[in-house]
């Protein structure tokens, strides 16, 4: 019981550290590059996750080896799924005072520190065109690549005029693969005592052959506003101004012969790593494992990389699944990664070892050859279900011997297996006379329905209204209401010979003289002041059958509408 409560207490204090620690807010800090030269600017991005009513951190020890710009800040706030978000954002310009490795201290925000970062300031290069009004400058790392290993190309557009409009081609060469990283850059620099805004394009450039190969120079095509007159923004389009960049050349080395016969890999980084399975899985026969190999280099392409495979392993049934590629950039590297999953089917028990999977590729951080390596994996396989099943059957089903001496031979063996098929065939026939009863017992309910639907189709749909009709007649004899006898009386009628439309003529056609008689007397008791002792009773006796019509003269057709010329002779 104590070690209960000592248990739950335990719980207890993790769940309240989780829920203050999810609480807390998280700081973190970063540049928006990390190269640069003297004279140019750099933003310093702070930001506050979970507390947007933090203080601006303290500044000021920066200033030792930065010029500040000023700051600007900014507030966000998400909902997702009813889960708020908020994050407080200050962006610091910075202007280095020197050239070196410059290090951005960690400050204190939000009862944190930030992480310390580290600014590379080149001196600056002012020569060229550095005093236009336009220029376009590239730099390039490394200058003697390998073949096909990526190549840094860094393009910054210099302007310092108010432009309406421009166009910066992309970078493109002859045996050069570019691809664009990121996004651009837009800041200040001084060059030369003059201030120029400045866009910076970064590519990864890969050359497809060895040799010489040269980059051509990078233009620009625009129009600026001429002199100070903001007009030309509305009424022409300025002025044209165009600049170039100086072409690049570059010394492609070949595959060094220490990089053996493999797939050509010059990355600055690559990693081989297997995930799913480990020496503590559980594995059985016939039961599939998922293993996934993943594949990731730094400078390189997906394209690249080549493709993940396992070995045949004896033994073992491998069912390899589609793989999974992209591609990745930070800014500055291209990174390229391959995924795969492998099902893994045993087939028998025992020891299995699924082999080491390396990878050779070259580190051009080092310039030497490398390997990227899965180390080998031994597994214990323990047997199915169903092998269990079957290696414990022959214990539980072992005949006894004494039993096989007293089995009788063959070929009663035989005799004695013959009545299980009879009765198979017996149940097959009971079976088969069940059916064919269903299906007979089926087909009379399905006559009886169709019988009983056409009965009540062929009855005369006046049969329950008659009914009706005759029993208000005799209630109105009852009460002796000649009014309700007479108005019942023709309804009666009516049920019979819809076309009667009063007494008069329901007397002239039926046959009964006692009931066309019974009739009249009814007439000349409500129209003519004579009163007939015992007329209602009289009524209910004559009609106790209903009305009684003469049937109709063979040859003649009753129509249910009046002669069009009544009067006609």
């Amino acid at each position: 019981m104590n070690g209960l409560r000592q248990f739950a207490a335990l719980c207890a204090f993790a769940a309240l550290w989780i829920c203050g620690d999810a609480g807390a807010a998280s700081v973190r800090a970063w540049l928006d590059r990390s190269n640069m030269q003297l004279g140019e600017t750099v933003t310093l991005n702070v930001e506050v996750s979970g507390d947007n009513s933090a203080a601006q951190p303290d500044l000021s020890a920066l200033a030792a080896d930065f010029d500040l710009l000023g700051t600007q800040s900014s507030t966000s706030l998400n909902i997702v799924n009813g889960q708020t978000s908020a994050k407080l954002l200050w962006a610091v310009g910075l202007s280095p005072k020197r050239d070196g490795t410059l290090t951005i201290p960690p400050l204190n925000v939000a009862g944190q520190q930030t992480p310390a970062l580290t600014l590379s300031v080149q001196a600056a290069t002012g020569g060229g065109s550095a005093g236009g009004d336009v220029y376009v400058e590239t730099s390039v790392e490394p200058r003697a690549p390998y073949v096909q290993q990526q190549i840094r190309l860094s393009v910054k557009l210099f302007y310092a005029v108010n432009l309406l409009d421009g166009n910066l081609a992309e970078p493109q060469g002859d045996g050069l693969l570019v691809r664009k990283l990121g996004q651009d850059s837009n800041y200040t620099a001084n060059v030369g005592g003059r201030s120029y805004h400045v866009v910076e394009r970064r590519y990864a450039l890969f050359p497809e052959k060895s040799g010489a190969l040269t980059l051509p120079a990078v233009v620009f095509r625009g129009h600026a506003v001429q002199g100070n007159n903001s007009m030309d923004i509305f009424f022409n389009r300025g002025r044209e101004i165009g600049a170039r960049s100086a072409p690049v050349a570059f010394d492609v080395r070949p595959r060094p012969a220490a990089s053996g016969d493999d797939t050509w890999l010059p990355a600055r980084s690559l990693t081989l790593s297997a995930s799913g399975i480990d020496a503590s899985s559980t594995v059985r026969a016939g039961e599939p494992l998922t293993l996934t190999l993943r594949m990731q280099a730094q400078g390189l392409g997906f394209e690249q990389l080549p493709e993940l495979k396992l070995p045949a392993l004896d033994g073992v049934d491998i069912y390899p699944d589609k793989s999974n590629t992209q591609n990745r950039d930070d800014g500055e590297w291209l990174f390229g990664q391959r995924e795969r999953k492998f099902a893994i089917v045993p087939n028998r028990s025992g020891p299995l070892t699924l082999p080491a999977i390396s990878v050779a590729w070259w580190d051009t951080a080092h310039d030497r050859a490398a390997i990227a390596t899965v180390p080998a994996l031994t597994l214990d396989v323990q047997p199915g279900a169903i092998s269990a099943a079957s290696a414990n059957a022959p214990a539980a089903a072992a005949p006894n011997p004494s039993a096989q001496s007293a089995a009788p031979p063959s070929g009663e063996e035989a005799i004695a297996i013959a009545p299980s098929a009879d009765v198979a065939g017996l149940w097959r026939g009971i079976a088969l006379a069940a059916i064919v009863l269903w299906l007979a017992t089926l087909g009379v309910l399905v006559f009886a329905w169709r019988r009983r639907r056409q009965r009540v189709a062929n009855a005369p749909p006046e049969t329950a209204s008659a009914g009706e009709s005759r029993r208000a007649f005799r209630e109105a004899c009852a009460r002796g209401d000649l009014a309700a006898v007479s108005r019942e009386l023709l309804a009666w009628a009516q049920q019979s010979r819809p076309e009667l439309r009063n007494l008069g003529e329901v007397a002239q056609c039926v046959s009964d003289p006692a009931q066309r008689d019974a009739i009249g007397e009814l007439e000349r008791s409500r129209y003519g002041g004579a009163v007939t002792a015992d007329l209602a009773a009289i009524l209910q006796r004559v009609f106790r059958n209903g009305p009684v019509f003469a049937p109709p003269a063979s040859g003649s057709t009753a129509s249910a509408l009046p002669e069009l010329y009544p009067f006609r002779t």
